[in-house]
């Protein structure tokens, strides 16, 4: 067969750019690691001193920009945690603010002075005590996120759902009676913080509830501490964006995909969907308790009220509105949830602040995303299609030798 002969392949309209979505995540695949990195630092730089030096049109005018930012990074971590059940694995998980309380309370027991466990001594001197307690609050949440997903995530669908949220109300109502170790609706105040940057300026540290930062020039002196716990919080975002990164481009992280797309699909294939999902459950529960780690040091005061069913939906919110299954597109819609009715908190209408009405907004917003971009803001790119097309491209590409027999003949 000639070359005139041939019959020409029509483009695959796959591989045509779609938008400036597409072609940032094109120049950010094409990328080699060391540049990645060369990249997102300088970003996280920048982010970090946005909190420090917050410009006009971003700031927030009824409440600190600093403590906003700090729940920011508490939230986002929240919104990881989620995305790898329910973005990763398609598991509807409507009770994670369970695995939150069970985080704070942890802290909280063990080194607030309502509690009767609390101890001065050893590890859990002042100094050291809330440092030592984030490990113990993220082995405890992964414990319990195992031993409530060891007898239910046999079930899908809404009935997952349902026990999901069942647990995260049975842990708010237990803080609420157990009042002997939680002290009860009481709650527990005086939670141990990090010590770091004592002195006569910062009697308590950098990390402090006193600590309102100053008009100075040296940046550690400026920042208050919602930045100071900002700063933080981004770090251990960071540390687990990589671990779960690395998961998602590992075996573990092609089953919870296969997973989600057709669970009984998976199992045909050989995949141990339950043993991968059990994974995809306890290691969101223990991101879950890091965050609740990171609230209870930086409120340094919790009680059942803000465990409750509402602050559950707004995770699950952050993760639909960014984007299920896309780890930046979670942070995103987490930093939409956060910083949205604090900006607008300032803004009264008819005597209302327009803060206020957040659950209507976001309620309203979901049903928009639904209907017009139902994968959310920044949807997850489908990797495995992604391979998809290069093994259709190779398929299609005619090989060296079989042209130059057709061009003999």
């Amino acid at each position: 067969m000639s070359e005139a002969t041939k019959v020409p392949v029509a483009p695959n309209p796959a591989d045509q750019p779609r938008g400036v979505g597409d072609a940032v995540r094109g120049w950010w695949g094409g990328l080699s690691r060391p540049a990645q990195w060369s990249v997102g630092v300088p970003a996280v730089i920048v982010l970090g001193l946005i909190a420090l030096f917050p410009p006009p049109i971003i700031n927030t005018p009824g409440t600190s920009f600093g403590g906003v930012m700090a729940q920011f990074a508490m939230y986002a971590l929240i919104a990881i945690g989620l995305n790898v059940v329910v973005g990763q694995t398609g598991l509807l998980d409507l009770g994670y603010v369970g695995f939150y309380a069970v985080g704070a309370y942890t802290v909280g027991i063990l080194t607030s002075p309502n509690s009767p466990f609390h101890s001065s001594s050893g590890f859990f001197d002042s100094k050291w005590a809330w440092l030592a307690c984030v490990p113990l609050a993220i082995i405890a949440t992964a414990a319990s996120g195992l031993i409530l997903g060891t007898p239910t995530l046999r079930l899908r669908g809404d009935y997952l759902a349902i026990v999901t949220l069942g647990f995260g109300e049975i842990v708010r109502l237990l803080a609420d009676n157990l009042g002997g170790v939680t002290n009860g609706s009481l709650g527990l105040s005086g939670i141990a913080f990090p010590h770091l940057g004592e002195s006569t300026t910062h009697p308590s540290g950098y990390f402090s509830a006193g600590n309102l930062g100053s008009h100075s020039s040296n940046p550690l002196d400026r920042a208050n501490s919602g930045v100071w716990w900002f700063w933080l919080g981004m770090v251990l975002v960071v540390v687990v964006l990589i671990l779960v990164g690395n998961l998602e481009r590992s075996r573990v992280g092609r089953a919870w995909v296969a997973i989600r797309e057709d669970e009984d699909a998976a199992e045909i294939m050989g995949v141990p969907t339950f043993k991968f999902k059990l994974w995809a459950f306890t290691i969101g529960a223990a991101v879950g308790g890091l965050s609740g780690a990171l609230y209870a040091g930086q409120v340094q005061f919790i009680n059942p009220t803000g465990f409750n069913v509402i602050n559950s939906m707004l995770f699950l919110c952050a993760v639909v509105l960014g984007g299920q299954g896309n780890k930046l597109g979670v942070i995103v819609g987490a930093f939409l949830i956060v910083y949205l009715p604090n900006r607008f908190m300032s803004v009264n209408v008819g005597g209302q602040s327009l803060g206020d009405f957040k659950y209507l907004f976001f309620g309203l917003s979901l049903v928009v995303v639904m209907i017009f971009r139902p994968q959310g803001l920044f949807p997850a790119r489908q990797k495995l299609l992604a391979y998809a097309r290069q093994v259709y491209r190779a398929v299609r590409r005619p090989a060296p030798a079989a042209e130059a027999t057709g061009a003999s003949l």
